[in-house]
């Protein structure tokens, strides 16, 4: 505020009168005075000496508020007086707790000067009362001591209407016209400019990779495994029977106990676990469950069989642990000392007494999904087309759209030859039934219904591990890789970790076919005495293990011949098979 005098008299002699205000001021001032216990300090000692100026000078004392700056700077204080203009220099008083600061001016002068500083005044006041823009910022001006004052910019407001119209990409729609959008549109370029992006020479390749390349590779890959499972199936129902009867043919002879090896005793369990596992499902009536299973809708089909499905996977998972252990007893058991006998038999007892819980349990899923399978093709309300599409879709659905690592890939590659090899046990079980059931001309539905069964299984594992492989940024030559990894465990190789080897049990999906097939062999012998009747079994158990052991022989070899032939091609060429 600016505190002037209103008498023009007073200008005359030399003598200014206060004003209300500065009066009313001095008493507030003096209350503040009469409360307080601590002594005021004055707001502006420079102001006030000028005002009791005994030389009878108008004093015009103008404050402002402004925002709190960044350091001190220096103002303009100027008095007023009848004969001259002195400007005198004076630092802002500013206060640190966000109360502003005090700016004054003092001018002593005649009446041009007084005019002046008068509308300084006015326009001070009027932008401290009505103004909301902030005050422009004062030009730095130098001082005594050096000092200079910041220089405070101030942004530009922001034209939006000023900032289109300078952008060269910015068109008004209102000034267009729908004929010429559309010629726009027509003459702009590629129309899906918008949603899609320009391809490259990479983008091709991936598009070539999901469609031609990685299905090969991945289905040679598969079919590789799948043999290898049946491998080691075969090598269960030949050569561990094999092996057992030559250790008790010389135990015989020998007349005389020794230690068995780390691997007898592993064919000794095996042999008890398969054995135990035939017994207890010959047990199991198969009718009752197959009508049990028929008599449920399509939908409760579908959700058993996928429930069975994830069970038989857990199993597949944690057999392969349970069967790990038991082997590493029967290592230690093989090579202890005589002190330590009985901990290792406790412990392989042990051992093998889970593992043959846990792979009875196995075999009930087998059995029951075979049996869920077998009534959904047995069915002719196309129940197993609704049970193939809905199961194969929600296979694609859990694994395409989730993140997977290369050595995720690689195992689902072998849990995929470890199922395709379980849906060959269950259609064997199908035939099986058809054989002693079935009524009229039933092979040829049988053979279709097989090859729907298998070309789905093959078709949803080819579009899964496609995609699976595009959005984790697998290449094809990768799944080479992989089946570099599966020959070289097929040749008894070293491979650099666990992860890379392929994990089956067959113990299992043998149970489930002895099973099966036992009722067959039993349809088909002769009505005759005993001693005949125990003839024609041994004869039909002999001519059963020569064409298992030829075709054993045949897979054998023929799996051996292509793991060398490819691990040297990959060692001479320093590449895979299939590299492009």
């Amino acid at each position: 505020m600016a505190l002037r005098s209103s008498d023009p008299t007073g200008l005359q002699s030399g003598v200014a009168k206060p004003s209300r205000n500065s009066r009313k001021k001095k008493k507030q001032k003096k209350r503040k005075e009469a409360i307080d216990d601590f002594p005021v300090i004055p707001e502006d000692p420079v102001a006030e000496q000028c005002g009791n100026d005994s030389s009878g000078t108008v004093v015009e004392s103008t404050s402002e508020n402004y925002g709190i700056r960044d350091n001190g700077n220096v103002n303009k204080i100027s008095c007023v007086g009848s004969g001259s203009v002195v400007v005198v220099e004076e630092s802002v008083c500013q206060n640190v707790c966000g109360f502003g600061e005090l700016r004054q001016r003092n001018v002593i002068g005649g009446g041009e000067e007084m005019a002046a500083v008068a509308s300084r005044a006015e326009e001070d006041r009027a932008e401290m009362n009505g103004s909301k823009e902030p005050l422009p910022p004062a030009q730095p001006e130098p001082v005594v001591n050096g000092n200079v004052a910041n220089k405070l910019d101030t942004a530009e407001s922001l034209d939006w209407k000023r900032l289109m119209s300078e952008d060269p990409n910015y068109l008004y729609a209102v000034h267009k016209s729908p004929a010429k959008y559309f010629l726009d549109e027509m003459y702009s370029g590629n129309s899906l400019r918008r949603t899609t992006t320009l391809g490259s020479e990479k983008e091709r390749e991936r598009v070539y990779d999901t469609i031609f390349r990685l299905p090969w590779r991945c289905e040679v890959l598969i079919d590789v495994g799948f043999f290898v499972c049946f491998d080691a199936f075969l090598s269960l129902l030949t050569i561990m029977p094999t092996r057992i009867l030559i250790k008790l043919w010389r135990f015989l002879t020998a007349r005389q106990f020794k230690r068995l090896s780390a691997a007898e005793l592993c064919d000794f369990g095996c042999f008890l676990v398969l054995a135990c596992g035939v017994i207890l499902l010959g047990q199991t009536d198969i009718s009752l469950i197959y009508h049990m299973i028929r008599g449920q809708g399509t939908i409760k089909l579908y959700m058993v069989y996928n429930v069975l499905e994830i069970i038989d996977k857990l199993c597949q998972s944690f057999g392969g642990d349970v069967f790990e252990t038991l082997f590493n007893s029967a290592e230690g058991l093989a090579t202890c000392s005589q002190e330590n006998m009985r901990f290792w038999i406790r412990r392989f007892v042990s051992d093998q007494a889970l593992a043959m819980a846990f792979s009875i349990l196995h075999s009930f899923i087998l059995l029951a999904q075979a049996i869920t399978l077998s009534t959904c093709i047995v069915a002719h309300n196309n129940a197993l087309f609704a049970l193939l599409v809905s199961n194969n879709f929600a296979e694609i659905k859990s694994n395409v759209f989730k993140r997977f690592s290369k050595d995720n890939i690689h195992n689902l590659a072998y849990a995929d030859s470890v199922e395709r090899f379980h849906i060959s046990a269950f259609l064997l079980f199908v035939l099986a039934q058809n054989i002693l059931e079935a009524q009229g001309p039933w092979f040829e539905s049988f053979l279709f219904n097989a090859f729907v069964v298998f070309f789905c299984e093959m078709l949803i594992d080819i579009i899964k591990h496609s995609f699976l492989a595009k959005f984790n940024g697998i290449k094809p030559i990768e799944y080479s890789e992989f089946l570099e990894d599966l020959c070289k465990q097929t040749l008894n190789m070293q491979t650099e970790g666990s992860k890379k080897n392929l994990t089956f049990v067959p113990l299992a999906p043998a149970c489930v076919v002895i099973r099966v097939l036992t009722p067959v062999y039993a349809a088909h012998l002769p009505y005759s005495p005993l001693p005949w009747r125990l003839f024609w079994i041994l004869f039909l158990i002999s001519v059963t293990y020569v064409m298992l052991t030829s075709l054993k022989v045949m897979i054998g070899m023929g799996l051996q011949k292509h793991a060398t032939w490819y691990v040297n091609r990959c060692r001479k060429r320093k590449h895979h098979l299939h590299f492009d």
